[in-house]
């Protein structure tokens, strides 16, 4: 498959501002500093389309992009990239307005397609364990991707990996797909499980 196009559309910081809904929509969840950005450039073979920061917190609006691939069944959609949740190096009343801003966007969303639910391949938390349960309590089945899994030595990888699936209380049959921002590894995968979803879900969402 092959990545057409990928451009910015804007940045939403209420409700009123999300996309009208037109397209299937992709969100982006996960901790602050699990390497979202990375991936999402990584994703779309771009190197700077979403800004990365070494800061945990950088992002603090949903951020819309617009992609256009070669797949029928993706040959347009927005990309969503939310903010990150847990520790963010900004005040406390701009982290008390993710919360509303997040949940105002994944509940009752009729276009979003897939949340892409990111966690560090090292350090899964309960916190992931937590989003993941949130998520499918409002109806997401998040794709779980395992970042960083460059900075794991071959020999821990399989170990690390199957400690992160215990973590995140996945079951046996429920996908972690690990993935590296750094040599593209995971990548096919991401895009190949996506491709499915849009299969099965028309964009007759007007």
């Amino acid at each position: 498959m092959k990545i057409f196009a990928a451009e910015f559309i804007k940045s939403c910081v209420t409700p009123e501002q999300f996309p009208s809904g037109q397209l299937h929509e992709i969100a982006f969840v996960g901790r602050s500093n699990v390497g979202k950005s990375s991936l999402i450039n990584s994703l779309l073979n771009r190197r700077e389309l979403a800004k990365v920061s070494r800061t945990p917190g950088k992002t603090r609006a949903v951020n819309v992009f617009l992609v256009s691939t070669s797949d029928p069944d993706l040959s347009q959609f927005h990309l969503v990239d939310l903010p990150g949740y847990g520790f963010a190096n900004v005040s406390k009343s701009v982290r008390t307005q993710w919360g509303p801003l997040m949940e105002d966007y994944l509940v009752g969303r009729v276009s979003l397609l897939c949340v892409v639910m990111l966690v560090d391949s090292r350090v899964a938390t309960d916190q992931d364990r937590q989003t993941i349960a949130w998520l499918r309590s409002i109806r997401h089945n998040p794709l779980v991707v395992a970042t960083k899994v460059d900075k794991l030595k071959s020999s821990e990888r399989v170990r690390t990996l199957r400690q992160t699936h215990r973590v995140l209380g996945l079951t046996e049959g429920e996908m972690l797909i690990p993935y590296s921002s750094v040599t593209g590894d995971g990548r096919d995968r991401v895009w190949r499980a996506l491709r499915e979803l849009a299969g099965r879900h028309p964009a007759d969402i007007s």
